[in-house]
């Protein structure tokens, strides 16, 4: 997927405007936030299991490469294929060379957020293999030709009425308006790809050490069906996701769906393990994995590696403001919201995704429900200081963010200043004591009225609270 995130506030300006965008973008409220809210209180010692996933997942990164090489161990006794790739298209070439040994022309897909990161789908297709995505959400954007704007429900930015229109067209059948109509004609759609598909293409929600077994957890039966029916089965998945154990794996699955769909558990649970034994009746007679790097590693041992802690749920973005106003396609890439705005400056390179550090309101919310307990506004702070370092930031903004330090360590001259600028500010509301326009920032004032202060500083305040 090309990364387009340089034209990121272009886009905030175009997705704010857009009024079915912001109708669908409420439903996130709802269906996320709400939902997270009602089932994670069923967790009653939730602090301590944040702990214990988050103690997982750096116990893996201190040590990534030793439990790699037991997984790829593992794996392999049990008649998997294990394959490192450096690149998106080091995944690409490959998986079409899988498809050219087995002589591979049509494939089934599962939702992978990986496979979208290396532009997987137009890989294949180039190399003569047609790719049907079986997922709904995802089924959907391939017939619209659009990207993901969610990690976990890809297609939350368009509405009922947009995919009837879209069926309509594409299908070539009778427009149908009800929820279970529509599900029942994509499931007629997709049957034919799951029955003949000679290669399924899944992703790997964690891949496990002890089992060398790829793990996946889904709500639709597409994901069994990708993994089990074709001969062979490739999948692919990110180095970091890697876990010790099964039992790591119960402890990071109580909080997985919570965080992500607001489900005490998923539809399936499913864990792949080698290809098909005589007397199994289904499952893949090879099984290929790939794990991919494309810039994982070099967060290893840095300040940026608890980032890696991530199992993509995405509760960060469903309780961010910002994403709540602009949406996922707005960020330019796979991966938006908090942890979108700190991995795509990692992956794709900060100088490629200025604005994105910048994204944030630094409210919390993100870090407060995000189940590995990643401390995302320090990491989105610490980009930002790397912007500074590196000269990145604008004339403007570095003038004012000097002028800000030399005032602070200077406590009578900022004194002064604040009185002065309160002062003026209280003018500048007028009577309706709004700020319309506030000079040098005018971004600010751009899509929203500010209320004008008392005219007074706290100290003044404070100090005549005091004497009252």
């Amino acid at each position: 997927m090309k990364n387009t995130s340089v034209d990121f506030k272009n886009q905030v300006t175009i997705k704010l405007a857009d009024a079915k965008l912001q109708d669908a973008l409420s439903r996130l409220q709802s269906r996320f936030v709400e939902g997270r809210s009602a089932v994670i209180s069923e967790i009653h010692d939730l602090q301590e299991t944040r702990d214990a996933a988050a103690g997982i997942r750096d116990r893996v990164l201190n040590d990534l490469e030793h439990w790699l090489l037991q997984f790829e161990q593992q794996a392999t006794a049990r008649g998997a294929i294990v394959h490192w790739a450096e690149s998106g298209e080091d995944v690409n070439r490959i998986v079409a060379g899988i498809a050219a040994q087995h002589g591979v022309k049509t494939a089934s897909k599962s939702k992978s957020m990986v496979s979208e990161e290396c532009g997987l789908n137009d890989a294949l297709e180039q190399a003569g293999v047609k790719v049907m995505e079986t997922d709904l959400g995802e089924y959907i954007l391939q017939l619209a030709h659009e990207a993901p704007s969610h990690i976990v429900a890809p297609v939350v930015h368009k509405n009922k009425e947009e995919i009837s229109d879209l069926f309509a067209e594409k299908h070539q059948l009778p427009r149908k308006t009800g929820i279970a109509e529509l599900c029942r004609e994509a499931r007629e759609v997709l049957r034919p790809a799951f029955l003949n598909a000679e290669m399924g293409i899944s992703g790997g929600n964690f891949l496990v050490a002890e089992t060398g077994s790829v793990l996946i957890v889904t709500n639709e039966g597409n994901g069994r069906l990708v993994t089990t029916l074709p001969r062979v089965h490739v999948a692919i998945t990110g180095i970091e996701k890697v876990v010790p154990t099964l039992e790591d794996v119960s402890t990071l699955l109580r909080l997985l769906p919570r965080s992500a769909t607001g489900q005490s558990i998923t539809n399936y649970v499913s864990v792949l393990t080698g290809n098909k034994a005589k007397e199994d009746h289904e499952g893949p007679e090879h099984f290929h994995i790939i794990l991919l790097d494309n810039g994982r590693s070099k967060l290893i041992g840095g300040e940026m590696q608890e980032m890696l802690r991530c199992i993509r749920c995405g509760a960060c973005m469903n309780h961010c403001p910002v994403y709540q106003n602009i949406g996922g396609h707005a960020y330019g890439w796979v991966y938006p919201g908090p942890m979108g705005s700190i991995l795509t400056p990692l992956l794709g390179g900060i100088e490629k995704s200025p604005d994105l550090p910048n994204a944030s309101t630094f409210c919390g919310a993100c870090s407060a429900v995000c189940p590995v307990k990643i401390p995302l506004p320090d990491l989105l702070r610490k980009l930002r200081v790397k912007q500074l370092e590196n000269g990145m930031k604008s004339r403007q903004e570095t003038f004012m963010l000097r002028a800000w330090a030399w005032l602070s360590l200077h406590p009578a001259i900022y004194a002064l200043a604040t009185r002065a600028t309160a002062r003026l500010l209280r003018l500048l509301g007028g009577r309706d004591k709004l700020l319309h326009i506030l000079p040098g920032a005018s971004g600010w004032t751009d899509g929203r009225d500010l209320p004008a202060p008392a005219g007074q500083t706290f100290r003044e305040m404070y100090q005549q609270g005091k004497r009252k």
